[in-house]
């Protein structure tokens, strides 16, 4: 961490710079930017967040101000507020606790005086007071004067008497009388002389007094009235932080506040967040915002009103605002609710009548536990799991799920700007995550060779193919072309560990996105999804880390970030950020949004460095945008969801049975259809059937392929090694037809026209 600035000292003895504060047990100090004006003393995360955000506040009249040791000073204002502090050095932190201390001492004079100014009942009214608190000062000098004109008259009639009085006794001297009387005399005399001197020490001390407050008197008139306006200008700073905070708690209630679906998982599982308690440390609740991770790597706020042409109504078009007037797809609200794709208004009329509803999940008990404590770190394709912990669905049809919001790759297509268009790219690869949020049942892992297509050409313009082609480790490829001029393919590996509590899923390989109009091609890979509470409470899903999606023609790239849940953290659930910049790294759009809600994109006007260090040392950009338009936001989930494992509309219909389907395909699979009416005893049966099927098939294979890699120890021609290898690549597939063409499903194909050793 580089070494924190030199306090600055500001006009109008404003105090800023960087301390470490101490914030909880878990986070320790952290960096945060001090500023000391008007007895105040507050702290902001950085400077950048001076303008709208101050993280706490502590009046200094009140408080004490203690030394710890050569950096650390705490500071308390009778136990509602401490703040432990830490400087970079001792002579840094003697120069805060120098200023501190007079800020203090300057703090507890202004409330002294305002409450001797409250207290008077004669003081005028409020609307002459400075003028009349002027005059009171000048008639204070006044009179002042004439006291001390009349000390002076007075020390002319001292010194007059005085001399007489001392002629007097001197003559008095010169008459001869006795001893006694004569020394009576002289002490009279002495006296006399001592008050004369006296007398004058006195007038002429308060002539210099006088002197003195008439060449001051100016300047502390200047002061007096520094002092007022700095009281004013307080309290009207309260007033406008009394306004905003008024605002940001009607803000909150009403346009900020989330809707059920982003609750708080941990709410869900764990009970009430924990009670604030008292004050203490600027309160629990600031204690928690100051002890999350960095999750920004960058601050957006409001560009300056000169980038809005066209003032008297909303930005007409992400596009025009820079003058691009060549017919560029917008992101604007009006060309999106004007845009027949939409998803906000496109009505999709099917050709075919493509059911609702599926059997509701039966309530079936079972002890999870007895199951998974044998399989801590084991991977997750290899633990031989029940039905009850599935959802009626194969991994290739959640694979297919990723089209659920196709339209934004078709909006993309449409776009003339490459950097539009990744903003669509980027909204597509963070939707294909929001039909996870409560999806915590566990796919069917597919058989070697199954397969599952989709064809919503008629619909939707899009047909897509997926396909099982390994089985450990498990893979799938999964192809989708559109009409409407893109092509997406993924080819998917999943890494999976169980770790007793969560149990986190690692996607290997990459997605690829053709758009045939301008050739662009696009790249990106998934992130880690985690499944909390696998043993104790309920089950939620996470999303976390970062994906870059890139432009391979252009060299365009976004960058995008799932902030991790954080029990400290008051964020927004489910967060993610991102920039999208041109091959140059210059920034062009900003996203903000929630993978289980929406997707905003606001136009990058204008950035710069500044604000507080980030966690490799680099300063935070401040990006200038223009107001967020929405990009993509969640279609609501079916009436009764809950009792249909939360499926969309469209995971509704992936298993729907369709004819003319290959026989490997997944709506084929007997176990995850007794799985979807109900029949979960026939459905765990039936699985275990399939696995132990496969499993004896695959190691046939192996036995076979080893014979065909060595043919002389097993007494046979090398040029039979190919004969075998394709027989048994063709094996695999058949395996999965036969296995699927159960009586339940119906299939045209009979196992008898198999070979044997197929099975």
């Amino acid at each position: 961490m580089s070494e924190p600035k030199v306090p600055i000292l500001a006009p109008e003895d404003t105090y800023k710079g960087w301390l470490f504060k101490w914030t909880n047990y878990i986070k320790g100090y952290q960096r945060r930017w001090f500023v000391l004006s008007n007895g105040l003393l507050s702290y902001y995360r950085s400077q950048a967040e001076m303008g709208h955000t101050c993280r706490g506040t502590i009046n200094l009249a009140t408080a004490n101000i203690t030394v710890e040791d050569s950096c650390n000073f705490v500071i308390s204002n009778g136990g509602t507020q401490t703040y432990h502090l830490k400087a970079s050095s001792e002579v840094e932190r003697q120069r805060w606790i120098t200023a501190l201390e007079l800020a203090k001492a300057k703090a507890s004079r202004m409330q002294a005086e305002s409450d001797d100014s409250g207290d008077d009942s004669t003081s005028p009214a409020a609307s002459q007071g400075a003028g009349s608190r002027n005059s009171e000062v000048q008639s204070t000098l006044r009179t002042l004067n004439s006291k001390v004109e009349d000390l002076s008259t007075c020390n002319d009639l001292i010194a007059k008497h005085g001399s007489a009085l001392q002629r007097s006794l001197s003559e008095l001297e010169g008459v001869r009388l006795g001893g006694e009387t004569s020394e009576k005399i002289r002490q009279v005399t002495e006296r006399a002389t001592l008050f004369r001197i006296t007398s004058n020490a006195m007038i002429n001390a308060c002539r210099d007094f006088l002197a003195l407050a008439q060449a001051h008197s100016k300047r502390w008139q200047k002061a007096l009235q520094a002092e007022r306006e700095q009281r004013v200008r307080l309290e009207e700073t309260l007033e406008q932080l009394a306004k905003q905070h008024n605002h940001l708690e009607r803000a909150f209630r009403g346009a900020t506040v989330l809707p059920s679906s982003q609750s708080n998982p941990a709410i869900d599982s764990k009970g009430p967040v924990p009670g604030k308690g008292d004050v203490s440390d600027e309160d629990e609740e600031n204690e928690f915002f100051d002890a999350c991770e960095d999750v920004q790597e960058f601050i957006t706020v409001p560009a300056d009103p000169k980038y809005h042409r066209r003032s008297g109504s909303n930005v007409s078009g992400i596009s025009s605002e820079l003058g691009m007037d060549d017919g560029t797809t917008s992101l604007d609200e009006q060309s999106l609710a004007s845009n027949p794709e939409s998803p906000q208004s496109q009505e999709v009329v099917p050709v075919r009548k493509r059911r609702s509803r599926i059997p509701d999940k039966p309530n079936y008990s079972l002890n999870l536990w007895s199951i998974m404590k044998n399989c801590i770190g084991k991977e997750l394709s290899k633990i031989p799991m029940p039905v009850n912990f599935n959802e009626p669905l194969s991994m290739l049809q959640r694979l297919s799920e990723d089209l659920e919001y196709y339209e934004l790759l078709d909006r993309g297509a449409k776009c003339q700007s490459s950097l539009e268009q990744m903003c669509y790219v980027a909204a597509f690869t963070v939707s294909s995550y929001s039909t996870t949020v409560h999806r915590t049942g566990k796919p069917f892992n597919p058989l070697l060779g199954e397969t599952f297509e989709l064809d919503r050409v008629q619909e939707s313009g899009y047909r897509s193919l997926c396909e099982q082609v390994s089985h450990h480790p498990p893979a799938a490829a999964h192809h989708a072309i559109s009409e409407r001029g893109w092509t997406l393919r993924q080819e998917i590996a999943l890494a999976s560990k169980f770790r007793g509590k969560y149990l986190s899923i690692m996607p290997l390989g990459s997605i690829h996105c053709i758009f045939e109009k301008s050739n662009n091609h696009y790249t990106w890979k998934k992130v880690t999804t985690t499944v909390h509470n696998i043993i104790v409470g309920k089950l939620w899903i996470d999303q976390s880390g970062e994906i870059d999606v890139v432009n391979h023609r252009t060299g365009d790239r976004c960058h995008l970030k799932f902030a991790p849940y954080s029990y400290f953290s008051r964020d927004v659930a489910r967060k993610v950020t991102g920039v999208v910049t041109d091959k140059d790294g210059k920034a062009h759009y900003v996203l903000s949004g929630t993978w289980d809600e929406k997707m905003e994109c606001s136009r990058v006007m204008q950035s710069s460095r500044g604000g507080e260090n980030g966690a490799d040392g680099r300063q935070k950009t401040v990006y200038q945008t223009l107001k967020a338009k929405e990009l993509w936001r969640k279609t609501p989930l079916p009436e009764g969801a809950e009792n249909m494992y939360y499926f969309s509309t469209l995971a509704l219909t992936l298993n729907e049975p369709e004819e003319g389907v290959a026989p490997t395909d997944s709506r084929r699979r007997p176990d995850q259809r007794l799985m979807e009416q109900g029949r979960w005893e026939e459905a765990n049966a039936e699985k275990q059937r399939l696995e132990e099927k496969q499993r004896t098939v695959r190691r046939e294979r192996e036995r076979e392929a080893n014979r065909s890699a060595n043919p002389a120890e097993e007494g046979k021609e090398p040029a039979d090694g190919g004969k075998v290898s394709f027989y048994l690549s063709f094996s695999s597939s058949l395996l999965v037809s036969s296995a699927f063409s159960a009586p339940l499903v119906h299939s045209p194909l009979s196992v008898s026209v198999f070979p044997s050793s197929s099975h």
